[in-house]
């Protein structure tokens, strides 16, 4: 019996627009056929094991016909999958969703549409260019530019605003007609490509003026005229974010990069994601196991990463077992110690090793038994300091981090498209990306390091490094950043 395919609106680019419902069902999807102008960061939304097939439409480029497509979706529902249709925009806004809907309802295949923000309305919001303004225009009209002379520009083309898609090629004549059909000269007309995207690209001026000002953009862009325009000089938000257009790389690990990426994104960044390192359990979890077996025993129990509390805690069955107190290196470290409800006792005013070991200054350690559980790779100085307290320290790896595969491949790629900035928040993400691609690939790409460490690996490496962050953080890093690139 086949399932259900789903014509889902994927937004207008921005990929945090997709509708909830639109989010849910992508994550149960068995196969995503998607468009050019979808965005591809939502496919990471469908399940590992579903099917991700391209059949985008670019003029003069098809994968597929729309016969072809729609033959496609009936074949899948066919085989008993939950299949996705992502289209850019809204499917019945100029996204030929009616045609495969009628596909499905002609094959008998149960279907389901699940609008998306249109491109227009992305351009209202990102660009200051509202749609509707009580003092300049009560109406819209949406066009399609494709063929110019099956278009009414007398009836159409007094539209108060005029949204004209897929139009970019042809709106030279689109102008002329307009003028010639009575529309004054000096009305005001933009062209925006890739709208709600990091690489936005606007072009404002007149209906007269905008023709020639559009040689060196390219589709696909949506061109909006009429007084609505006018608005853009004051009510533009999104491009004058401090980090709009930039393009910074986070090379940290996938499972811990939405914090950093977040922050930069919040600022118009577009953030490049080459994970230079993977988390990964022990090599052998035994000593971490024997360790959690004496756990009653010990009087502290210190952690320097939110990854050492995650693995940890992946062994301990029983947190009635801990009577220890609690270090942690850092605020995210005790973050995720304290949404188990357990309490953090000592953390160092920076989020580095030496810190850490003033903070322990006030504490008689002598005799005390201390367990750290942390990376495989790591520096000695805690560990040999607390001893030379008189401490009895057990250090345990409780996770390690190995380069990815295909980490040279990748990272070649973009580093070649000369990103405005790479962040690196810990010595291994230099170290893996040198070894990757070697110190001459990163040579004048400004670089952020989030601290005195990994600035020191970086320097031993020959990488130059432009801007440490002062406090020793995500938000730290956003400030380095930002002293760079702003």
């Amino acid at each position: 019996m086949p399932l259900k395919v789903y014509l889902v609106g994927a937004g207008p680019g921005d990929p945090e627009l997709i509708t909830v419902k639109g989010r849910r069902i992508l994550q149960q999807a068995d196969a995503v056929l998607y468009d050019h102008l979808a965005n591809s960061a939502l496919l990471a939304l469908a399940p590992p094991h579903a099917e991700r097939l391209y059949v985008g439409k670019k003029k003069s480029a098809h994968e597929f016909s729309q016969s072809e497509i729609c033959d496609l979706l009936i074949e899948r529902a066919r085989r008993g999958l939950t299949v996705v249709r992502l289209k850019g925009g809204d499917p019945f806004i100029f996204g030929r969703g009616g045609e495969e809907a009628e596909a499905l309802a002609d094959a008998g295949i149960p279907f389901e549409i699940v609008p998306g923000v249109t491109t227009p309305l992305g351009i209202a919001a990102y660009t200051g260019v509202p749609l509707t303004h009580r003092e300049h225009t009560s109406a819209v009209t949406f066009v399609t530019g494709h063929a110019v002379q099956a278009i009414d520009w007398a009836k159409v083309g007094h539209a108060e605003t005029l949204v004209i898609f897929m139009g970019l090629t042809t709106f030279p004549e689109i102008a002329r007609e307009l003028i010639a059909n009575g529309r004054a000269p000096d009305t005001p007309a933009m062209a925006v490509r890739w709208a709600t995207r990091p690489d936005q690209q606007t072009i404002a001026g007149t209906l007269s003026s905008l023709p020639g000002m559009l040689a060196g953009m390219k589709p696909p862009a949506t061109i909006i005229v009429g007084e609505v325009v006018r608005l853009r000089e004051k009510l533009d938000w999104y491009e004058r974010l401090p980090l709009f257009g930039k393009r910074i790389v986070v090379t940290r690990a996938r499972e811990q990069a939405d914090a950093l990426a977040s922050h930069l994104t919040a600022l118009g960044a577009g953030v490049i994601e080459l994970p230079t390192i993977e988390i990964r359990p022990p090599a052998d979890s035994a000593p971490l196991d024997r360790a959690i077996a004496e756990l009653e025993s010990y009087d502290w129990l210190i952690f320097t990463s939110a990854n050492g509390v995650r693995f940890f805690l992946d062994h301990l069955d029983d947190l009635r077992k801990l009577r220890a107190k609690i270090c942690a290196i850092g605020p995210a470290t005790q973050a995720a110690v304290e949404s188990l409800h357990v309490k953090v006792e000592l953390m160092g005013k920076e989020y580095v090793a030496e810190s850490l070991l003033e903070a322990f200054a006030a504490h008689d350690l002598s005799g005390k038994r201390v367990l750290l559980p942390r990376a495989a790779v790591a520096r000695d100085l805690v560990p040999t300091e607390l001893a030379r307290r008189g401490a009895r320290v057990d250090v345990v790896e409780a996770y390690r981090t190995v380069a990815p595969e295909h980490l040279a491949e990748q990272a070649c790629d973009i580093l070649a498209s000369r990103p405005d900035c790479i962040t690196f928040t810990s010595s291994s993400t230099v170290r893996n990306l040198v070894e990757a691609v070697g110190k001459g690939a990163l040579r004048g790409i400004p670089v952020a390091s989030i601290g005195p460490i990994t600035t020191q690996t970086a320097h031993d490496l020959e990488v130059e490094v432009t801007a440490q962050a002062k406090v020793f953080n995500v938000e730290g890093l956003v400030a380095a950043v930002l002293a760079i690139v702003h």
